[in-house]
């Protein structure tokens, strides 16, 4: 059989953990291959090794048949082998082309032909169907069309084998329908990919084989015409695993955050939400459902206190939020599962424990008299760590070491154990496998059953079906309607995020 990659018997350690044991990986030529495990299952540490970014203790590599040795990435590069990273390695500032070329200059009498270079990558971006603009700036342009530089980067390397790393984790849906064709057109040209990711139902719709790995063990390959989703999602969790959350029927209180005639406005001045109205009741989990870039993000930075509001008012149990400071609506009773994990979720350069206290390190018993009680705080940690299996060798990591995911359920259980009476979820799943997903869905309806507010906003409109006990949907910053879980579907939820009106009885729209 003709395998253009082949890793066979690799092992992999770092201090205190085995990251891949015995891992056998067989890639085809022409083939979308998914690698699939749970959130640290060494997906990463893998695909590191095949890049050259880590130097494996034992097994060997093989490309088109020869066995090599990739001890740094340019020798992948050499091989064929472009990656594109799950946080991408893009100078802001600089344009697409200048990202394109960093490394890898194209000159003229000792000068850098930007224009010939330009021209390169238009030429490349016309035949896979990239539509990126050369001369964009990458501040300028969407997670999206990043994520395109990125692949046009190991493009003009000359990449035959194309590694992608979970790329869906913060694209849009629509975005997302736009990459599976991408890949397909990378295929259709030739290459081959592996595709790193938890999404089952991304590996249904386009890879042709899926080899699994758990807890850093290769658990096997299989044809993906040959199984079904419910049956990846045991090989990679070890158990069966419940796509639909049991739950039984909420039974709301009084309101516990009121939102009246809210105007917020985005970094350029203009109003991103637009006089909203929203009430979220005590023992229940209101969803919200919209297109990204509709409001969502800069209501919760209103509520949460992290953007200032320009009229209306914001109350939680009676109690006005709309002036107060962030560490005020924290101490009222508010908690934030933020949809941006590094930026607003964690201190990448704290330990997980000390992250894990940031919201009460400086109350007792984790600090007495402005003094941190370093023992308290690990403790604590600890016991969060273990409830919340969150993989990590021990509480002192580094919060940066620790697998998206990982990083995403320590977040979690920092807000979710405060039991907060309101907890604005967003995107809490974001970056997690089904097996942790199921988890948090569980936390999430454990608070509402103990009378808490839940907000649980989303992209994943099936997520917002699952989860919630009424739907508020939002367009262009406002509340257009407000719908019962079990009397909609994706189709109609999808129709009014787009600004349509729901069919009326009678047949009128």
């Amino acid at each position: 059989m003709e395998y253009v990659i082949e890793m066979l018997g690799i092992r992999k350690e770092f201090p205190g953990i085995v990251a891949n044991d015995n891992i056998t990986l067989q890639v085809k030529k022409g083939e979308i291959h998914a690698l699939l495990g749970e959130n640290g299952a060494g997906k990463s540490t893998l695909m590191n090794v095949l890049f050259g970014l880590y130097q494996p203790e034992k097994g060997q590599i093989k490309v088109n048949g020869k066995e090599v040795k990739i001890t740094n990435p340019n020798i992948a590069n050499d091989l064929g082998i472009g990656m594109v990273h799950q946080h991408f390695m893009l100078v802001q500032n600089f344009t697409v082309t200048e990202n394109i070329i960093l490394g890898n200059e194209p000159t003229k009498v000792g000068k850098i032909n930007i224009k010939e270079a330009a021209q390169e990558i238009q030429k490349l971006s016309n035949q896979y169907g990239l539509s990126v603009d050369p001369y964009a700036k990458i501040e300028d342009i969407s997670v999206g069309m990043q994520q395109r530089v990125e692949i046009l980067k190991t493009l003009y390397r000359g990449a035959e084998i194309l590694i992608f790393d979970e790329p869906t984790a913060a694209l849009t849906p629509q975005e997302i329908t736009e990459l599976i064709e991408i890949m397909k057109r990378l295929i259709q040209e030739g290459k081959s990919i592996i595709l790193i990711t938890h999404k089952l139902k991304e590996i249904m719709a386009v890879c042709d084989r899926c080899t699994i790995i758990r807890k850093g063990v290769g658990i096997g390959t299989v044809n993906i015409s040959e199984t079904n989703p419910d049956e990846l999602a045991s090989l990679m969790v070890g158990r069966e695993v419940h796509f639909k959350t049991e739950k039984k029927t909420a039974t709301p209180k009084e309101a516990v955050l009121t939102i009246d005639q809210l105007v917020v406005e985005d970094g350029r001045g203009v109003s991103a939400v637009n006089n909203l109205n929203l009430n979220v009741r005590a023992g229940e989990i209101l969803g919200i459902a919209g297109v990204d870039g509709n409001g969502q993000t800069e209501l919760i930075e209103a509520i949460t206190g992290l953007r200032k509001i320009k009229l209306g008012s914001i109350h939680l149990k009676g109690k006005d939020l709309t002036a107060l400071s962030t560490r005020k609506i924290t101490e009222a009773g508010v908690g934030h599962i933020p949809q941006d994990r590094h930026k607003h979720g964690l201190v990448l350069d704290y330990t997980i424990g000390e992250n894990i206290a940031l919201q009460t390190y400086y109350q007792p018993p984790l600090s007495k008299s402005g003094i941190l009680n370093y023992k308290e705080i690990y403790k604590k940690a600890k016991a969060l760590i273990t409830e919340y299996d969150v993989r990590t060798p021990n509480e002192y990591t580094q919060a940066r070491a620790l697998s998206g995911g990982n990083q995403q359920k320590a977040i979690i259980a920092r807000e979710v154990d405060r039991s907060p009476e309101l907890l604005i979820a967003a995107q809490p799943t974001r970056g997690l496998d089904v097996g942790a997903i199921e988890f948090i869905h569980r936390k999430l309806i454990e608070e509402r059953d103990k009378g808490r507010a839940v907000l649980l906003v989303s992209l994943e409109l099936d997520e917002v079906m699952n989860l919630s006990d009424r739907i508020a949907v939002i367009y262009e910053g406002r509340i257009v309607d407000v719908v019962d879980p079990k009397e909609t579907n994706e189709q109609e939820l999808g129709l009014l995020m787009a600004g349509g009106k729901r069919e009326k009885v009678g047949g009128t729209s």
